[in-house]
């Protein structure tokens, strides 16, 4: 199997490559013991031959492969990318693109929701996956055979599904969908972490502005701390002994000690004095500065039946042009559609809007009815009343 272990090797695989319009990218990494995913491998095929990099081995430098990446004039493609682009996005500052998403392309093709690399290539390929190595530890080494040829399946058989996906989206029409979805995987926003939001990660039940200003100031000592020390949050602090904090707001060691699962040894420590601190912090924030959790939305009596039929108009339609329904609509834009004709949801704009969005609006106030026939649901254009 082609394994890459020098720089040498990797320079000139990468100036091949360069010729290619575009090729099959995916990565192998381990996260479980870390905060930053360790890159393991990185697998990628080009018109004519395909190998596996290794970034663990001794003196390689990945900066020709950093700069294959950032190539405008070779489209990278990947399955569900965003992992993959989160790890060269930690280790260049920046994002593979062009890009090219085969699971969004799916979605947007008609093959269902987030549909799984294996179920993708044996509809579009026609091959089988060996799944045997997919959870082996890829920091081992050396690698097995048995590894590298799974590995190395991962992108040869996604050259075939990438080629039938792009002249499905080109007979359809349906590039710029594809396009939208795209951005957001190659914003660097998306991957940026900053401690001060890491609150936002957390599932909050009350939106008491003391309580919430603790939590932000804790969340970002331990996002901080985390990545300091690359390690996993929970292996900082645990997001229960975290929302215990925030709730009881402990100001001396002993109130800090009696956090569940925390310790008086912690309490006692650096950490302690710096969650102390932090507490100290989120007490002290000005109530006009406290941060504020998502609004609640409460629908207005008897919305909810009208929820219910946008639902069934959404899959109605998804079904009838072949298209995820996750990718169109969730439902908190039906609830929002529902109690808002101009809510700001990506339903009501683009070609969501074209697909599903007009005719929900229609729906809503009577200009379009739901009904059965040959067992089917259709929809049934109503006349406007006239007016008085």
């Amino acid at each position: 199997m082609n394994l890459i272990s020098t720089t040498a090797d990797l320079e000139a695989f990468c100036e091949r490559l360069k010729a290619a319009e575009y090729i099959t990218v995916d990565t192998e990494f381990m996260r479980e013991k870390t905060f930053w995913p360790k890159l393991c491998l990185v697998q990628i095929a080009g018109p004519e031959e395909a190998a596996a990099v290794d970034p663990l081995a001794d003196g390689i430098d990945l900066a020709p492969l950093f700069r294959l990446m950032a190539d405008p004039g070779v489209l990278k493609v990947f399955h569900a990318a965003r992992q993959d682009v989160e790890i060269f996005y930690n280790l260049t500052g920046d994002v593979p693109k062009p890009l090219f998403d085969t699971q969004i392309a799916a979605m947007v093709c008609g093959f269902g929701d987030s549909v799984g690399y294996e179920t993708l290539i044996s509809r579009l390929a026609g091959a089988r996956v060996d799944k045997s190595s997919r959870f082996t530890d890829w920091s081992a080494r050396p690698l097995t055979e048995r590894q590298l040829v799974y590995a190395l399946s991962d992108v040869t058989h996604l050259r075939p599904a990438y080629e039938k996906l792009k002249r499905k989206l080109a007979r359809t029409g349906r590039e710029h969908w594809l396009e939208e979805e795209v951005a957001v995987l190659t914003d660097p926003a998306t991957y940026r972490i900053e401690p001060e939001e890491s609150w936002k990660r957390l599932k909050v039940r009350t939106d008491k502005p003391r309580f919430l200003a603790i939590l932000k100031e804790i969340a970002a000592w331990r996002e901080r701390e985390a990545q300091r020390k690359d390690l996993p949050r929970s292996r900082i602090l645990r997001d229960e002994a975290l929302l215990e904090i925030a709730s009881h707001a402990p100001t001396t060691v002993d109130d800090l000690a009696r956090t569940r699962g925390l310790g008086r040894s912690v309490a006692e420590g650096r950490w302690g004095t710096e969650m102390l601190a932090a507490v100290e912090r989120g007490i002290a924030t000005p109530v006009a500065e406290c941060p504020t959790g998502e609004p609640r939305v409460e629908l207005p009596p008897g919305l909810t039946p009208i929820v219910e039929l946008l639902r069934v108009l959404l899959k109605m339609k998804c079904e009838d042009e072949q298209v995820a329904s996750k990718l169109v609509a969730n439902s908190g834009d039906l609830e929002a559609i529902a109690a808002d004709d101009e809510a700001p949801v990506p339903a009501l704009k683009g070609w969501r809007r074209e697909l599903f969005g007009e005719a929900a609006l229609a729906l809503k106030h009577g200009r379009l009815a739901l009904a059965i026939q040959d067992k089917r649901v259709q929809l049934v254009p109503l006349e406007e009343k006239a007016a008085d």
